[in-house]
């Protein structure tokens, strides 16, 4: 049985000659496949570069879109902290007030209207009013706000620690997660065990470990609603109730708590909430005892 073949007739142009080639059908069904498998190939090549190229376009998008999120966000905790400072300002400015003029939140005793309400407070009351007053050396006020001023010493005016300035107030980056977080105090570089110092005086009202991250926390209040948290401490020498002086050393700087390295976290607080301690940093003096000269 012969073979199944094309023919292929070639014509010279100038000498008229012809001639013929014979094609199997074999051959030319090898070449419209091998044709048809390019076809494919390069619609799959074309298709897989667009769909490559949408994505990249869409996670440009994306990135973008972030971004534009993440500094509105950053933003927003600006803003936030700024509020904070203010009405933490507030609060002190209406305590100090409503202690100064006897003013009172709300009335005690019967609430109908015809009924004798009593303005006089509690003995506890009384007892906290006092002990405010008594932490307040000076109050002043003009036709604008208020002004509370102290002695200089109860206002947090040293270095707690002889070092360097390692971590800011406000929103920053959690060095565990790498989430945004509100950090409430300022980060101070010292050496393991280093002395560290009450910033103004006052009494000691809290010296424990904290269950949180501060580790071994020391709270000192100052009066006028002003307190000085320091935490992440290696040891005390301070305990609850003591008075301490501006300088007086309160304990040693340590890595307790969560930490990646020892430091001293030093925060300032007024009417519970947290303010920037660098405006008090700013122009403090770094703590130098006192050197004895030799008989």
């Amino acid at each position: 049985m012969k073979q199944e073949y094309f023919v292929v007739v070639l014509a010279h142009s100038l000498r008229g000659r012809l001639r013929r080639i014979h094609i199997p059908h074999q051959a030319v069904y090898a070449i419209l496949a091998l044709a048809l498998l390019g076809c494919f190939s390069m619609f799959g090549i074309v298709a897989s570069y667009a769909r490559m190229a949408w994505k990249v376009a869409n996670y440009n998008a994306l990135k973008r879109e972030a971004d534009s999120l993440r500094s509105r966000y950053q933003n927003l905790q600006k803003v936030v902290s700024q509020t904070n400072q203010q009405l933490a300002t507030l609060q002190l400015y209406a305590k100090e007030v409503s202690v100064a003029y006897g003013i009172r939140e709300k009335l005690s005793g019967p609430t109908g209207i015809a009924s004798e309400g009593k303005l006089t407070p509690t003995f506890a009351e009384s007892l906290a009013d006092y002990d405010f007053l008594k932490r307040t050396d000076v109050m002043a006020l003009d036709n604008n706000r208020s002004h509370s001023f102290f002695s200089t010493t109860s206002q947090p005016s040293l270095w707690p620690v002889d070092g360097r300035l390692i971590g800011a107030f406000g929103m920053r980056s959690d060095p565990f997660n790498g989430e945004g977080e509100f950090h409430k105090g300022v980060d101070l570089h010292a050496p393991m065990g280093a002395p560290v110092h009450a910033t103004a005086d006052g009494v000691v009202v809290y010296a424990d470990t904290q269950s949180g991250g501060y580790g071994k926390l020391i709270v000192v209040q100052h009066g006028g609603g002003i307190e000085t948290y320091y935490a992440h401490l290696s040891r005390f020498y301070v305990h609850v109730g003591q008075e301490v002086r501006r300088g007086d050393m309160i304990g040693a700087v340590g890595a307790t708590g969560r930490v990646t390295a020892p430091h001293l976290h030093y925060e300032v607080r007024i009417g519970g909430g947290p303010v920037n301690p660098y405006r008090y940093l700013a122009n403090a003096a770094v703590f130098q005892p006192v050197k004895k000269e030799p008989f």
